[in-house]
């Protein structure tokens, strides 16, 4: 058993604003079937490229295995697909070869046929061989099912039921869930690894969410209520503290200054508890929703002209016996726009 582990890993492509991967750490066990999901645009493939090695980055990823992308590039397609495989692991035996596609309902003819004339089931068939008889590695699948028939996507299930080691990403949850015994989700602010196929991620993650979202709302309404509370003792304490300074008139009686000032006071101290209350919920608040993805609204304003456009030049040109008569012009020709056409010299190459 080996472990790929990632530490403080931080990442951003050069001239962007914001990074892909902040501050991440977290251990693969190199038996573990990972199953790698995460929206379009948030780093999967950046994140297979970076266990690669292909990226610099800050922060480390250490390990003991060797790393191989799936698909793998052949260099030369032409080559049988036999010659193909001991390429790519020239310590397989023919014995284990002949063993891994019968794992894959395949016969053993595919391998001497020229590997640019397999379909393209049997150039997956072959490439998965190739790699898991490598040995001493872990393997990165990416998108492993595309284009293949429901036939060959069965045995591709049943095939990688029997094989550890591996990452595979795909936008099948069906395949998902059937091959993978963990999940490694790149989320808005963080990756994180479950245990358990994708639909168990997804009803944690549904679970986690909502429990969220109701959090979030109780912390709105207690803020808004607090925010009020306070701005009501402030408000009482400052009116306090202003009439101990007036002078008290014939028909009232005299004020107890003392009282009013400790009432004040008191009040006021309510008001700062208030406060330190409300920092409170909006530090809990922060911690909500940073992996809840919410589609936002579009709203579009179109833009109305004062008048309608009559003409509308866009880099307007005229030849003339396949020469120029002007250089590009651009104008708009409103409704009652009074328009002199003016004559300017230009100079041309003849």
């Amino acid at each position: 058993m080996s472990n790929i582990s990632v530490t403080n890993l931080t990442f951003g492509y050069e001239g962007s604003f914001t990074n892909i991967f902040e501050n991440v750490s977290f251990h693969i066990d190199t038996d573990w079937k990972l199953g790698l999901i995460g929206r379009n645009g948030k780093g999967k493939t950046t994140f297979l490229k970076l266990l690669q090695g292909k990226y610099e980055h800050q922060g480390s990823i250490s390990k003991n295995v060797d790393v191989d992308y799936f698909p793998f590039e052949v260099a030369h397609k032409e080559k049988m697909a036999i010659e193909v495989i001991n390429e790519i692991a020239p310590n397989a035996e023919d014995w284990e070869i002949i063993k891994e596609l019968n794992l894959l309902h395949t016969e053993a003819e595919v391998l001497y046929r020229n590997f640019n004339l397999l379909s393209g089931g049997e150039q997956v068939k072959i490439l998965l061989v190739s790699l898991f008889l490598k040995g001493n590695n872990f393997l990165l699948i990416d998108e492993p099912t595309n284009h293949l028939d429901t036939e060959t996507r069965s045995q591709l299930v049943e095939y990688l039921q029997k094989k550890k080691g591996f990452i595979v990403v795909s936008h099948d949850r069906n395949f998902l869930d059937q091959v993978v015994d963990h999940i490694i989700a790149i989320n808005n602010t963080n990756i994180e690894i479950q245990q358990g196929n994708f639909s168990s991620w997804k009803e944690n993650k549904d679970r986690q969410d909502s429990f969220e979202t109701s959090q979030n709302e109780r912390l709105q309404k207690d803020i808004h209520r607090l925010e009020q509370s306070s701005k009501t003792s402030e408000k009482w304490s400052s009116d306090a503290e202003k009439a101990k300074s007036k002078k008290h008139n014939k028909n009232e009686g005299m004020i107890d200054k003392g009282f009013v000032g400790h009432k004040a006071a008191k009040m006021m101290k309510r008001a700062k508890v208030m406060e330190q209350r409300i920092e409170k919920a909006i530090d809990e608040k922060s911690n909500l929703l940073k992996n809840i993805d919410r589609n936002d609204t579009l709203k579009m304003i179109p833009v109305k002209l004062g008048r309608n456009p009559l003409v509308l030049a866009n880099q307007l040109q005229i030849k003339y016996d396949e020469k120029a008569i002007f250089q590009p012009v651009s104008f708009t020709v409103n409704e009652g726009d009074r328009v002199a056409i003016l004559r300017q010299k230009w100079h041309r190459k003849i």
